[in-house]
């Protein structure tokens, strides 16, 4: 079973197939990765890998955090990431993953942080419809019954109001790995990807999907 790897968004871009045909892709910087803890059944009742992504400083981190990189020799890392595997025996703590951990056709999904959009209304948030727009009408925006009055007398919780839109954890499920450019360590995935460039992502083989 592959693992998956984490990485950074740096943007959207088109490429060409053989027909001619234009492919829209996001380019994401795929690791490389450095394993930090290695789980086992035996040990701890599942199999799972820790991959921890993007050096930084030391003082970035506390001590703790920098005792538990140390037992695998890796340098202050700022992500880190579990991963279950059927059987962890081919890892070892230090050991790189990169990009050609994937192939080009896999299928993988994609979780990323969407981007916030602060606090927002009812039609941006929800899509609600918006009132009559003529010359004295009151409703413009605004979100009609949010429920019955005497009973119950309150507004049910998950009730579709304002509020903070985006800033969520969001997975894009069965894309497509186009290319994989294995000297830069960059995946080159079909279609578009939650986040803002820049943000950390994590890439896995699809669920439900042989790849």
């Amino acid at each position: 079973m592959a693992v998956g790897i984490l990485g950074k968004k740096l943007g959207m871009t088109q490429i060409f197939d053989e027909a001619g045909n234009a492919i829209p892709v996001t380019v994401v910087q795929a690791g490389p990765c450095v394993v930090t803890q290695v789980k086992t059944k035996d040990t701890d009742g599942y199999a799972s890998i820790q991959l921890g992504f993007d050096e930084v400083t030391e003082k970035k981190l506390n001590k703790p955090e920098l005792g538990h990189l140390a037992k695998s020799g890796s340098a202050p890392l700022r992500h880190l990431k579990e991963y279950r595997v059927e059987t962890a025996d081919s890892y070892e703590l230090g050991q790189a993953i990169t990009a050609d951990t994937f192939t080009a056709g896999q299928i993988v999904d994609v979780t990323g942080k969407s981007i916030g959009r602060g606090f927002s209304g009812y039609q941006k948030r929800h899509n609600f419809r918006r009132g009559p727009m003529a010359h004295g009408s009151k409703n413009h925006r605004l979100p009609g019954s949010t429920g019955a009055g005497t009973t119950p007398g309150r507004v049910y919780p998950g009730k579709r109001m304002a509020g903070q839109y985006g800033n969520t954890k969001v997975t894009i499920r069965k894309l497509e790995v186009v290319r994989v450019d294995r000297d830069r360590n960059l995946l080159l995935i079909k279609g578009a990807i939650p986040g803002k460039p820049g943000g950390l992502l994590s890439i896995a083989p699809a669920q439900w999907v042989k790849a």
